[in-house]
């Protein structure tokens, strides 16, 4: 499966899973209810997480990210989150020859909103946003060029070029609970870069935690999780 197949199979069931959610929610609105007041505590515990789809792209392909996650569940409706991840790229260009790599660490912060009518339910699902950094190091060399005057050859090429990427998303996402504390949840997100800086003498091919280079893009999730 390639990295192409698995966004698209990740998108498929996040599809299938928030299509259930929003049919159940139509369905529970149609009945009558009672207005109950809700007493619940502010504080419902944590939840980590752990990324499974940078994972298996890194596996399969030259680029990807291993990411985990904190959350915390404020009323089962509002739900700050704190990910960190770590991203990395070994990627040579089939066209041009030219060999990109870099891996850095890379942050978010965020909210989450549940936005099912029956907050407390064990499914949920989600919007949200983050804001997400990286700083990095790129290095990159290509096949030495050939000087058309005097001819001969010369290197091309650059070591821990310094750039840095500040950027949003915005998060939409299911969670359903599987067996006692072990979640599953799904996440489609849109990322626009804010603000960046890819150094003097090349574009970066590979953004930790952002992807693809590029002033947006979308990408899909899939995460197991433990709630504490």
């Amino acid at each position: 499966m390639n990295m192409t197949h698995l966004q698209r199979f990740s998108t498929y069931i996040f599809i299938l899973i928030s299509s259930l959610l929003i049919s159940t929610a139509a369905n529970a609105q149609n009945k009558k209810t009672v207005f109950i007041p809700d007493t619940t505590a502010w504080f419902q515990g944590v939840e980590v997480s752990a990324e499974i789809v940078g994972a298996v792209m890194k596996a399969i392909s030259d680029y990807g990210q291993y990411e985990a996650a904190l959350r915390i569940n404020l009323k089962d409706k509002y739900f700050p989150v704190v990910e960190l991840g770590y991203g990395m790229c070994d990627h040579t260009d089939v066209a041009t020859n030219i060999h990109y790599k870099t891996k850095a660490p890379y942050g978010k912060i965020g909210l989450d909103f549940n936005i099912m009518k029956n907050k407390h339910d064990a499914y949920r699902l989600y919007l949200g946003a983050r804001y997400a950094y990286t700083n990095y190091k790129v290095d990159f060399d290509a096949p030495p060029v050939t000087d058309p005057y005097w001819g001969g050859t010369s290197e091309w090429g650059e070591k821990g070029m310094h750039c840095h990427y500040h950027w949003a998303e915005v998060v939409f996402g299911t969670q359903a609970k599987i067996w006692k504390p072990l979640h599953l949840g799904w996440s489609v997100r849109y990322r626009k870069r804010l603000s960046y800086s890819e150094g003097e003498h090349s574009k970066s091919w590979y953004v930790p935690g952002f992807g693809k280079t590029g002033n947006s893009n979308i990408m899909g999730t899939f995460n197991i999780i433990i709630v504490i």
